[in-house]
């Protein structure tokens, strides 16, 4: 949306949730957390909404996306057990697409 909070642009058209969304340092793309899938994980898209990938496969929930500096990492919280975690909160990062 413009700063006036005129032209609001909808970016995403899902039936489950999309949100705790973050700008790329270059403002080119945004990582969220859905749940689209069944459960939540990590996604990135495009600042226009289109090229949605799936970042995270998990049983268990990820979430709280958070860019590195560099644009080259996205850190994220989950509660995995997949590989013999625990399940409870840990902190992970993921390469970012390209």
């Amino acid at each position: 949306m413009n700063a006036d909070g005129l032209a609001i642009t909808q970016l995403t058209d899902s039936t489950r949730w999309d949100h705790n969304p973050v700008w790329s340092p270059d403002g080119r793309r945004i990582a969220f957390t859905s749940n689209r899938d069944g459960d939540y994980d990590i996604y990135v898209m495009n600042a226009d909404g289109s090229a949605i990938t799936q970042l995270t496969h998990n049983t268990r929930r990820d979430g709280g996306p958070a860019w590195s500096p560099d644009g080259r990492w996205i850190a994220f919280a989950s509660e995995r057990d997949d590989s013999g975690r625990d399940g409870d909160y840990d902190i992970y990062v993921i390469a970012a697409p390209p």
